[in-house]
């Protein structure tokens, strides 16, 4: 049996963490080393601030009442040797690519978050892993050590939080200049196509799409709606996020905010690493360090809930991280698998409603999903993500709920991780381009596919809801 968290409202520090148990840490040989980068880190600025964390709640509070939709998506794991600025230009504009696709084609304003600029740690199902008899620690993302099979490789090393923090600040500087420097303008809609995307079976329906919008953005420029007087034409807000799992860092990274001349003992406390951080599945234990860390930080939380979870670890949860029930503070990141939501999801779905909890729900239908093939790899198939959503949005439906979101992992490079889709991949077809050092990842036109499906979707469930208001 898990304890209770130690501290009250008034209590509660950054570190409060640490007098409780840790799950998914790693094992650094040298305290002091760590104790070093740590403070380093205290030193730095804050990678994202208060304020675009505040923005982001209100937009989700939006999604919690149905209206607008948060699309959530991005790399598995981050990697050092893969930073580069191409590869997080195609992430950006895939998820420019979908929300466009989700806005135009379901009705709906859409919140754009990414797994990017963070997203450096990974759980790990075991704390070693053997090769040829030989046993070694896990790899546990980029940010603790690397993923190369020897014993320095694999040892934990903090100094990896210095790179991650500097990883994480170029690659925000970049997101931030492709969102207001003209790449996210609707004028480049028909150009967001990275080239194997036009041999997409759904260019065509994509091109059409494109040119829809291309001929209402003239149809506004006479009327003198322009980018220069609706800047919201030619530029989008982007925001970030990342599991807060390895919790020196989150801490370290964590600043009060003094808005508005509040006096210290007023002010509350932001994860400053990402606008909007996660617990994982592995490590929601009530009584322990990772919801202790988070319900002190005013971020909006999300929590990765499985087949397992009971209503009434949910209804605990709430009432740890979202004890005001403020709008947009908390996000349930439902992963089942496409066998088992349909049958799990009613229940929590009823008992959060009965509770008169504020929560955003949103699917992730990657992880219950994953198969590992005769060869080793593991995969997913896009039948089956879809299936799952499928099943979220009519459980929400019936019961006279919203689902709120879309959780996945997914790049905008061109490769063989997941099968199916239009483009029909197979399992043989995996070894082609399989990149992810992690998880399988849906490509650009698996995303693509996956968006106007979603968007049907949508807006049938949208008309839905209009017709239950009238």
């Amino acid at each position: 049996m898990s304890k209770e968290p130690i501290s009250g409202k008034n209590t509660w520090r950054p570190d409060s963490w640490r007098a409780l148990p840790a799950r998914q840490q790693p094992d650094y040989a040298d305290a002091a080393q760590v104790a070093r980068v740590e403070a380093t880190l205290r030193g730095y600025p804050p990678l994202v601030f208060a304020q675009e964390a505040r923005s982001l709640q209100d937009q989700l509070a939006r999604v919690a009442q149905g209206q607008a939709f948060l699309l959530h998506g991005g790399d598995c794991a981050e990697s050092f040797a893969d930073f580069a600025a191409p590869k997080i230009r195609d992430t950006f504009k895939v998820l420019l690519q979908m929300a466009v696709v989700l806005t135009f084609g379901g009705s709906v304003p859409v919140v754009k978050l990414a797994r990017l600029a963070g997203q450096y740690a990974k759980p790990r199902s075991a704390p070693t892993e053997e090769q040829a008899g030989e046993s070694l620690p896990s790899y546990r993302g980029d940010i603790v050590n690397d993923r190369e099979f020897t014993p320095t490789a694999r040892r934990p090393d903090p100094g990896r939080m210095i790179t991650a923090y500097h990883h994480s600040a170029a690659t925000l500087n970049l997101l931030r200049a492709y969102a207001q420097g003209g790449l996210a303008d609707l004028h480049q809609v028909g150009r967001w196509n990275m080239s194997f995307v036009e041999q997409n079976p759904l260019r065509d329906r994509y091109q059409a799409m494109a040119d829809r919008i291309a001929e209402t953005l003239r149809f506004m420029e006479v009327m003198g709606i322009t980018p220069e007087s609706v800047p919201t034409i030619r530029e989008t807000q982007l925001f970030t996020s990342h599991e807060a799992l390895l919790l020196n860092y989150e801490e370290a990274l964590t600043r009060r905010d003094l808005r508005d001349g509040a006096v210290d003992q007023d002010a509350r406390w932001y994860d400053c690493s990402a606008h909007f951080i996660w617990i994982g599945e592995r490590t929601r234990g009530l009584g322990e360090a990772h919801v202790e860390f988070c319900r002190g930080i005013a971020n909006p939380l999300g929590v990765k809930i499985g087949p397992k979870v009971s209503a009434d670890e949910l209804v605990r949860l709430t009432e740890y991280l979202n004890p005001h029930n403020r709008c947009g503070r908390l996000t349930f990141i439902t992963r089942m698998g496409a066998d088992t939501l349909e049958r799990r999801l009613p229940t929590l779905v009823r008992r959060m409603q009965r509770e008169g909890r504020s929560v955003v729900w949103a699917a992730d239908p990657m992880h219950g999903n994953t198969v590992t093939t005769a060869g080793g790899l593991k995969t997913r198939d896009f039948d089956a993500i879809m299936r799952e959503i499928t099943q979220f949005f009519a459980v929400h439906k019936a019961e006279g709920s919203y689902g709120g979101g879309i959780h996945l992992e997914m790049t905008g490079e061109h490769v063989t991780e997941c099968t199916g889709g239009a483009c029909g991949l197979s399992q043989d077809d995996l070894s082609a381009r399989y990149r992810s050092y992690c998880d399988p990842r849906l490509n650009a036109d698996q995303v693509l596919e996956l968006a106007f499906l979603l968007a049907d979707t949508l807006k049938t469930a949208r008309r839905g809801q209009a017709k239950t208001a009238e």
